[in-house]
């Protein structure tokens, strides 16, 4: 279901109004918005920029400081590849570029089915299993070629 700015518009105002008086509120106030919406619409920013008395810019720049904020609605589900040293050293590169060129996607895109997202993630804390991935909120170590195919199999 699509929202329009008017709706959107409203929805931010009621979770604007609920951060009323916070200090450093845009951070708490982002993760509402994608909280309520599964991401941070645009229309939303410059509501968000108005009321914190904040550049649309500030607002975006924190935005997409933070890999979690999506700016787009994310697939049904989600797989997280881990990019961090410890998997690069057991072959997550390898994996990555199996897993873009099976998804047919790059990374923060989402297949034309609207069935995954691919996105990177910098650490799992699972380095002693490494390449790992997060597959719907889920921790998967091992993650090779034949496992990662198994998982998309497992989610689609």
């Amino acid at each position: 279901m699509t929202q329009t700015s008017t709706e959107i518009a409203a929805r931010v105002g009621e979770i604007l109004n609920a951060h009323e008086g916070m200090e450093g509120p845009l951070l708490p106030i982002l993760h509402a918005i994608q909280h309520a919406y599964g991401y941070v619409p645009r229309d939303a920013l410059p509501i968000i920029a108005k009321r914190l008395n904040l550049t649309r810019a500030e607002v975006h720049g924190v935005m997409s400081f933070y890999h979690d904020f999506r700016e787009d609605p994310a697939g049904k589900h989600v797989l997280k590849l881990c990019r961090a040293e410890a998997c690069q050293a057991m072959g997550a590169d390898r994996v990555a570029a199996h897993a873009q060129n099976r998804l047919g996607i790059e990374w923060h895109q989402t297949t034309n089915d609207g069935q995954i997202t691919l996105e990177p993630v910098f650490c799992l804390g699972l380095c002693a299993c490494a390449p790992a991935a997060l597959v719907d909120g889920k921790v998967v170590g091992r993650v090779d070629e034949a496992r990662l195919d198994a998982i998309i199999e497992g989610v689609r």
